[in-house]
């Protein structure tokens, strides 16, 4: 290698710990990454590519970058290689081996199994990947990165594809790089579902995408949640937002939205290596669904989150002190939420039905909220109705619309003391029976009309 390409390498890795030790501060405790690269020892390696030997360049670049990671620290190696112990034909697609396992220190060894190998077999890549999940020890706050490295694609009629999804639902990997040497164009089709690709054309070529993978695993990368009102700015704030990987369904994040010194969204720092889920916890919630970060750019994640406020005013006097209301989208039966009286919650720009919980119940339907205003509901303040009895038996408390009537609340069967209710101003009617009594005429009807602070007595 030429002493100016050994110098860059040099900067890179310099640069690599640095830009890798500032963002790993941000998180407590620090993350272990472990890095398997599934290497190609198959027999095409031996092709001819840019004047040399595939596997001769494979070689030269991979173990040039072991070197540079077994100067980082929280990163663990391991090496696992196809192709490299049947000749073909015949063709043996479970030629498959982890040679070295993760273990402080390995680079020597990696780098030592590298140099020795001796392509001769097939391609079983979707094999390789599938006993992969066995390569990384059981453990927790780690981050599993696979690597491969290939001359071509499938030989053994697996698909990488299925294997790549289904490591990534389990949580056993983030999504794979796939580096393809030389390749023809088809090659990013058809591992483009298995992970990030990056077909190379030549050595230089290799040992920037290699770089980049590598920088990729280890580094998080900044991102800001832009929380839109209905004119289209970030005015929208102090918001739970939860980020889900979006194959697994596993929650990552949590963050309370927040505004910096400059009144702008506060950044994050994020995974890049996953497809995210994002659920904004307004009311009603928001969500955006299954989309990537950038590595190494700052990503703006934009979501329309415009919001209002709904209040409901206590009528003056003693009474309602604990009085909720039930809120719902308009023309919906799913509650959102239930909200006190002098209270303002926030909620998406809409039209909502409130149901306010005294007796009788007030339905208010196609409520409007606007942007960054209160909406301010009034009821009127109540009466008591007294309801004395000398026994015990069957009644109820009707509102009295029209000519129909409406059910407000039974009475106790199996008490003889008297009820007080707290009623909004009306007519009503009071109807009662004894338990005693054998006969239906034996039925007692009193109508009663409440007014704002009255006091009606109704004896039975």
């Amino acid at each position: 290698m030429k002493i100016h390409s050994k110098k860059i390498l040099l900067l890179f890795v310099v640069l690599l710990i640095a830009t890798y030790s500032q963002t790993q501060t941000l998180q407590k405790p620090q993350t272990l990454t472990r890095i398997l690269f599934v290497f190609d020892a198959s027999q095409s390696m031996y092709g001819i590519w840019n004047k040399e030997e595939k596997i001769k360049t494979a070689k030269r670049v991979l173990t040039e970058m072991i070197d540079s990671l077994a100067m980082i620290p929280n990163v663990q190696l391991a090496l696992r290689v196809y192709g490299h112990q049947s000749p073909v034909p015949p063709q043996d697609c479970n030629d498959t081996k982890l040679e070295v396992p993760f273990l402080p220190n390995n680079a020597a060894m990696i780098k030592q199994k590298i140099n020795s190998l001796d392509p001769k077999g097939t391609t079983p890549i979707a094999r390789s990947l599938e006993l992969s999940a066995g390569d990384f020890p059981a453990s927790i706050n780690v981050r599993n990165i696979i690597i491969l490295i290939t001359d071509g694609i499938e030989s053994c009629d697996g698909d990488p594809c299925a294997v790549s999804k289904a490591l990534q639902e389990k949580g056993v990997v983030l999504r794979p790089f796939v580096i393809g040497l030389g390749y023809d164009t088809d090659f990013s089709k058809t591992f483009k579902c298995a992970g990030r690709v990056f077909n190379v054309a030549n050595e230089n070529q290799f040992q920037d995408v290699l770089k980049i993978a590598v920088s990729e695993a280890l580094n998080n990368t900044t991102a800001q949640v832009n929380l839109l009102d209905t004119s289209k700015k970030p005015t929208e704030t102090n918001v739970n937002m939860s980020f889900y990987n979006s194959l697994t369904g596993q929650l990552k994040y949590n963050f309370i939205h927040t505004m910096n010194e400059k009144n702008q969204p506060d950044t994050l720092i994020l995974d890049p290596l996953m497809n995210y889920n994002l659920v904004i916890h307004t009311t009603p919630t928001v969500t955006k669904e299954n989309f990537e970060v950038s590595p190494g750019k700052h990503s703006i994640i934009s979501i329309d989150a415009p919001q209002g406020q709904i209040e409901l005013k206590k009528p003056e006097g003693n009474y309602y002190q604990d009085l909720q209301f039930i809120v719902r989208k308009a023309g919906e039966s799913n509650t959102l939420t239930v909200q006190g009286v002098n209270k303002a919650e926030k909620y998406l720009c809409g039209k909502y039905d409130i149901e306010i919980l005294c007796l009788p119940r007030i339905i208010m339907n196609n409520i409007v909220v606007s942007q960054s205003l209160t909406t301010t509901l009034r009821i009127r303040q109540p009466g008591q109705a007294i309801i004395i009895k000398n026994t015990i038996g069957y009644g109820a408390i009707y509102h009295v619309n029209k000519n129909s009537l409406e059910l407000v609340a039974n009475l106790n069967p199996d008490s003889n003391t008297n009820e007080t209710f707290i009623l909004q101003p009306g007519n009503y009617k009071v109807v009662f029976r004894k338990k005693i009594a054998t006969e239906s005429l034996s039925t007692v009807e009193k109508n009663i009309t409440i007014e704002s602070n009255s006091i009606e007595q109704v004896k039975l």
